[in-house]
């Protein structure tokens, strides 16, 4: 069987132990990127096609015959039209959990940079403002000490209340969201209290109907004056021109994204304008260790290997 790996760049394979997936069929194809005009023919004889970000739609489905098995590898599996899958009777196989210890890190990073606001200190820093004060420090940046402070957690899955540990870590309140779906737990606040109460929120909810442009004007101008916000889920839950005003004004202390609406994102996005104060963007990095890789990586072979099982069983 041969299979095709469409974008091999956004894993830096080189990095990572490779030998049970190029053991796990035949023969493999490997490409670091792939453009739309390019799926077609690099899929047409393929069995098995691994793709991270690289659209598979109805018609590049339709046009590779020989295709049994999709491997997303990554969590969501958005990028590939699933009824066309299911159609052809085409299984489809993502990979949950692989960040589990990558991503709440990255997440306690971002708060910690936003709450002791060391991003600004080192810029004045490098800028030598430090060697010309009068005085042995400087304290023009307002520092938020985080113990007793409420964290908000807005989806409490494996990530949110991993990062709900790392916060009870710091002696913070933490406060989650009722669910989106319904579900009354006794442990959970409405999210119009949690916004007015909480110094920091942190979401972690999926990408839905229900969630996209979440964080609007509305939801910001609920929060509590002077808080931290927080997004290392997915950039459609934040409307960005809103956030972009809410900083401008004040009404936050900061805010602080790994993912962003259109990634890479153009140089007009709103958020990339150089006049919004306490902002951190990361290029959508926090599931990038060396250790998350590997075990995306794994959980691919691990697909695989299981769906040959079947085929074979």
């Amino acid at each position: 069987m041969r299979g095709v790996f469409l974008d091999t760049l956004t894993m830096k394979l080189e990095e990572l132990d490779t030998s049970a997936l190029e053991k796990s069929l035949d023969r493999w194809d490997f490409y670091e990127t792939t453009a739309p005009e390019e799926i077609a023919a690099r899929i047409n004889e393929a069995d098995v096609v691994i793709s991270n970000k690289v659209v598979l739609d109805r018609a590049a489905i339709d046009g590779a015959p020989q295709l049994k098995l999709i491997c997303v590898c990554a969590t969501g599996t958005n990028n590939v039209d699933l009824d066309a899958a299911k159609a052809r009777n085409i299984a489809v196989r993502n990979v949950q959990g692989y960040a589990g210890a990558s991503v709440p890190q990255h997440t306690l990073a971002l708060i910690l940079a936003l709450a002791t606001r060391w991003h600004d200190y080192h810029r004045d820093v490098t800028a030598g403002r430090w060697t010309r004060s009068p005085i042995f420090c400087l304290l023009d940046h307002p520092v938020m000490e985080l113990a007793g402070k409420n964290l908000g957690i807005i989806g409490y899955g494996d990530l949110g209340q991993k990062v709900a540990q790392l916060g009870r870590a710091l002696d913070m309140n933490v406060l989650v969201a009722e669910s989106f779906v319904g579900h009354r737990q006794a442990d959970r606040i409405p999210l119009q209290q949690l916004l007015a109460e909480s110094d920091v929120i942190s979401l972690h909810c999926p990408l839905s109907e229900q969630t996209e442009n979440l964080v609007d004007k509305d939801f910001l101008a609920a929060m509590k004056p002077g808080a931290l916000l927080i997004n290392t889920a997915r950039g459609g839950l934040v409307d960005e021109p809103a956030l972009a005003d809410a900083l401008r004004s004040g009404h936050l202390g900061g805010a602080a994204l790994d993912v962003l609406s259109a990634e890479p994102p153009p140089v007009d996005h709103p958020l990339l304008a150089k006049d919004i104060p306490n902002l951190i963007i990361t290029p959508h990095n926090a599931w990038i260790s060396r250790e998350s890789r590997q075990r995306l990586l794994d959980g691919v072979v691990k697909n695989i290997e299981e769906w040959k099982k079947g085929e074979m069983g």
